[in-house]
């Protein structure tokens, strides 16, 4: 078994971004992120901060806008609005979870897609479902400047290529159909080549389709979900999750157990959490590249 180091192949990543964000600086263009945190939600402003943190490492100008938990939908529509016509700003990020009078559906819609930097816009994922079918892999997809994917599938994907996974003809499975990872993720496999089955909370026998996996991808917010009995000797476990327990943060992965049969896994935190972050990064420095 070998732990695939998250925060490694994030660090290497940002060594590239960085040396991007210096020639974009040459021409007069600082790419600038603008997250927005509506409240005072514990996990969201752990990840507001992180992403700041990351931005100044790489020289990205970091525009985060604040607002209180009682904020009416109406006034948070508007500061994206103003988001979306300020000509400095090249990416726009909405920290989940939002508060519960605010329409999600309403907020997705708002962001402009050449400054959605997490895939969130519909015209966004309409414009990843097209595009799929015309690339003939997943970074050919990727690299295209009018697509911008959503962080966490694509940090997924990244980690997969860095380690050299191979895809193509792989049978992968992906646990979790939400249309942030889920879906997206079985998309960008189905790019690469692989053969995808997406499980849910409703798939019956679902450790018989699990146990046919090359690759497992587990998404589906549910602390140690994927147990040593639903995995084959030899696969590789992708965990996704985060939740908080009486231990500390854990994934949906029964790590200590699934670790003795997986060839390579993924642990939390230190997986695909940094990775998801750079991506964010990645997908600013795509927008300000655009712009220049």
């Amino acid at each position: 078994m070998t732990i695939i180091d998250g925060r490694g192949i994030a660090r290497r990543r940002q060594e590239v971004l960085h040396r991007e964000v210096a020639r974009l600086e040459e021409k007069g263009i600082v790419p600038t992120i603008a997250p927005i945190l509506v409240g005072e939600e514990g996990s969201a402003r752990v990840y507001y901060r992180a992403k700041a943190r990351l931005a100044e490492k790489l020289g990205i100008r970091y525009a985060g806008v604040e607002l209180p938990t009682d904020t009416r939908e109406e006034e948070l529509l508007s500061v994206i609005a103003s988001l979306n016509v300020d000509p400095r700003v090249d990416g726009i990020f909405i920290e989940l979870p939002l508060p519960r009078h605010i329409s999600w559906e309403a907020v997705s819609r708002s962001v402009v897609p050449e400054k959605d930097i997490d895939g969130i816009n519909p015209m966004s994922m309409g414009l990843m479902l097209a595009m799929s079918g015309r690339a003939k892999n997943y970074r050919q997809l990727s690299d295209r400047a009018d697509v911008l994917l959503p962080a966490t599938p694509m940090a997924v994907m990244e980690i997969l290529l860095e380690i050299g996974v191979s895809l193509a003809g792989s049978e992968a499975v992906v646990i979790g159909r939400s249309l942030s990872v889920g879906r997206p993720l079985s998309l960008l496999l189905l790019t690469e080549g692989a053969t995808v089955t997406i499980c849910h909370s409703k798939t019956r026998s679902i450790d018989k389709i699990t146990r046919r996996a090359d690759v497992l991808c587990v998404a589906v917010g549910r602390s140690r979900f994927l147990t040593s009995g639903m995995v084959k000797q030899g696969a590789v476990i992708v965990d996704i999750g985060i939740n908080v327990s009486a231990e500390g943060i854990v994934g949906d992965v029964d790590y200590e157990a699934v670790a003795t049969k997986a060839s390579l896994i993924t642990p939390v935190p230190g997986g695909v959490g940094p990775m998801t972050t750079t991506m964010i990064m990645a997908n600013t420095v795509k927008c300000a590249l655009n712009r220049a």
